[in-house]
């Protein structure tokens, strides 16, 4: 299950063959089952495996590898891609774990995403002091201080973090991702700068995760900070193409859920690559759900950018933006959908409407970044002509 979805180095064929074999010697119920899901979510992550993983939770709910794998995490891709079935399968679990601090981690991310920060921060607490490694706790933490503008704090407190009680963490590059918008909003792109080639460059970060957390905070940096009006001296962004050099190339051209897709055409738009980009919102209007709704339409925006079709841009994606819990993970993940539209209103001359969203954004929480950009824009529209 590790090696397909999260990325370890195994070969799953060979270790789900001694599990399977295990298991006929000397597995228990429990064990059985377990066994039996894997393969199926192998074969069909979203589908079969989806339901096969909910049913062996239903019997056997403290099988805290099982709830991992069902609860869209930095590992795992879950059962659902909907929030709200996220946030009901967290809260179903409390009867058969009461306060213990691996469960009340789920619920601490589950706040957060639904803009409970301050009980979202307490129960990561909670959960922290009785394990102070406990990386969903710290996950959630680390969004908190996102969301309520925490940047200074959040970066130096998350930067402990990994070097003390998650050394061993082994999702550590996600948490780097995280110090790094934290940068961002800091206007530190030096330090984004060498914390790209150091902790999400090709040495440290593959596959899914290198799509999710190296090549996402590329475009991020060039939509919010080098390509935004009058913000060429912060310099530009390090390549793309190393990173997606690490990337099996069939999750950018064939991505398997929403989240991956809209990661993969961000990649593509951070390598400036129109023609896979383009090859890739072919095939997502030919998809389902939101894939054709919402995937496509956000891989002609980037496309539109690069080309300083700015007008079209922004039209497309002031659409798409309200649909965007649809593609699911987490709001800090989807934001950097709305700052792509930020970028396109400002060069598009539609300063009212960009300040409108900048405006919206900082009533949330603070944000250096937000207040720079706000300041920079025209006192008044000016529309540029298509």
């Amino acid at each position: 299950m590790l090696g397909h979805e999260a990325g370890a180095t195994t070969d799953v064929t060979a270790a789900l063959e001694a599990a399977q074999e295990a298991v006929r010697r000397r597995g228990d119920d429990r064990e059985r089952s377990l066994v039996d899901v894997v393969p199926r979510r192998v074969a069909d992550v979203n589908g079969n495996g989806a339901g096969a993983l909910m049913n062996h939770i239903a019997q056997h709910p403290r099988d805290v590898l099982a709830v991992s794998a069902a609860v869209p995490t930095i590992a795992f891709s879950g059962v659902t891609d909907v929030q709200q079935g996220a946030w009901d399968l967290v809260e179903g679990l409390a009867p058969a774990y009461g306060d213990h601090w691996w469960y009340i981690s789920l619920p601490a991310f589950t706040r957060q995403d639904q803009g409970r920060f301050e009980e979202a921060g307490w129960l990561a607490e909670s959960a922290l002091t009785c394990e102070p490694s406990s990386g969903h706790a710290v996950h959630a933490q680390t969004h908190v201080s996102a969301e309520t503008g925490q940047h200074e704090s959040g970066r130096a407190w998350l930067d402990h973090w990994v070097t003390e009680s998650g050394r061993a963490a082994i999702h550590r590059a996600h948490f780097s991702w995280h110090a790094a918008l934290h940068e961002l909003a800091l206007g530190d792109t030096e330090a984004v700068r060498q914390r790209s080639y150091t902790q999400l460059g090709p040495g440290a970060v593959t596959g899914v995760l290198a799509l999710v957390d190296s090549a996402s905070p590329l475009w991020r940096w060039r939509v919010t900070t080098s390509a935004w009006p009058a913000g060429a001296a912060d310099g530009a962004a390090p390549p793309a193409s190393s990173v997606l050099g690490t990337i099996e190339p069939e999750l950018l051209a064939e991505p398997r859920t929403p989240f991956v897709a809209v990661h993969a055409a961000l990649a593509l738009a951070a390598d400036g690559d129109a023609t896979r980009l383009a090859a890739l919102e072919r095939r997502m209007r030919s998809a389902r759900g939101a894939m054709r709704t919402v995937v496509a339409p956000l891989g002609t925006a980037p496309g539109a950018s690069l080309e300083d079709r700015w007008v079209e841009a922004a039209d497309t994606l002031e659409e798409i933006v309200p649909a965007l819990p649809e593609v699911g993970g987490s709001a800090a993940q989807r934001e950097v959908v709305e700052e792509t539209l930020l970028l396109a209103l400002a060069h598009a001359g539609w300063a009212d409407r960009a300040r409108a969203v900048l405006d919206s954004r900082l009533e949330r929480r603070p944000s250096p970044l937000d207040l720079r950009r706000r300041d920079s824009l025209r006192t008044h529209d000016q529309r540029v002509p298509a």
